[in-house]
């Protein structure tokens, strides 16, 4: 399944480096965690048990820099599975 164009529009903000960031976003709890350039880089999307895991789905994201700097030239994110914890 594809990730949401409005989630992964939010996901392309730069937030603290070397965090995780729990939120709520168009009916879906979403868990991530961020670079040392403070990108989002893991995601875990679906519902928060009581417990604070998340059952859903993960993705990782891929980014290719231009060459010599650390400006994004491309990324995308891949869907690697279901989970039951985050």
């Amino acid at each position: 399944m594809a990730l949401n164009k409005k989630i992964e529009q939010y996901l392309q903000k730069i937030f603290e480096p070397d965090t995780s960031m729990e939120l709520r976003l168009l009916g879906k709890d979403l868990t991530f965690y961020t670079n040392e350039h403070g990108e989002p880089v893991t995601l875990f999307i679906g519902q928060r048990r009581p417990d604070g895991a998340i059952t859903g789905e993960r993705y990782v994201r891929t980014i290719v820099r231009q060459p010599g700097s650390l400006q994004i030239q491309k990324s995308h994110w891949d869907l690697k599975g279901k989970v039951t914890r985050s």
